[in-house]
């Protein structure tokens, strides 16, 4: 039996999992399913060319799985994440929000500007992001300070999305809103 699950993707849309969870792909595969245009947003993958060849592999496997006329804008880790979304048009990948807040001194997102700039999009946002909560304790106070300050930055971005999912394994979920669960923890 052939089942097909209709895919609606909402305004702003936040995809949340640790490091080779598929949650690049599954972004990839609600932007498809908007069938608009698409910008991905390559949101603090810049590096020297070389200078790390197992960044480069992880680039270009992400660069090959996308439709050839997707078009890509680039960020620099830290660079103005905000500026680069706006003006843009149709379906939005911002791939991803670790890499780029990897960039922000002192971790310390502008997330006012962020803010606006997604509200503004009257199309389809799906941002990519990092879930470091789940994984090993950080061996440093960076490592702590930046663990903390993307856990704020998703709150902050999961409290704006009609939408989140957390990919897992090359699974996904859709998570509902707190809201919805009473303090039993029922629905």
């Amino acid at each position: 039996m052939d089942v097909r699950v209709e895919i609606k993707v909402e305004t702003l849309t936040l995809v949340l999992g640790g490091a080779r969870s598929g949650k690049s792909e599954l972004a990839e595969r609600l932007a498809v399913a908007t069938g608009d245009e698409v910008t991905v947003v390559a949101a603090g993958g810049l590096l020297p060319s070389g200078s790390d060849p197992e960044w480069d592999a992880r680039v270009e496997a992400h660069r090959s799985r996308r439709p050839p006329d997707w078009e890509t804008v680039e960020v620099a880790p830290g660079g103005d994440l905000a500026g680069a979304l706006r003006g843009l048009e149709g379906t939005v990948i911002v791939d991803s929000l670790g890499a780029w807040l990897a960039g922000v001194p002192g971790f310390a997102a502008d997330l006012a500007s962020l803010d606006a700039a997604l509200a503004a999009r009257p199309d389809a946002t799906i941002v990519v992001s990092d879930e470091v909560g789940l994984g090993v304790h950080p061996s440093t106070y960076t490592g702590n300070q930046f663990r903390d300050a993307l856990g704020v930055l998703n709150r902050h971005v999961s409290c704006r999305a009609s939408q989140v999912y957390l990919a897992v394994a090359g699974r996904a979920v859709l998570l509902g809103d707190w809201a919805e669960v009473g303090r039993d923890g029922h629905r």
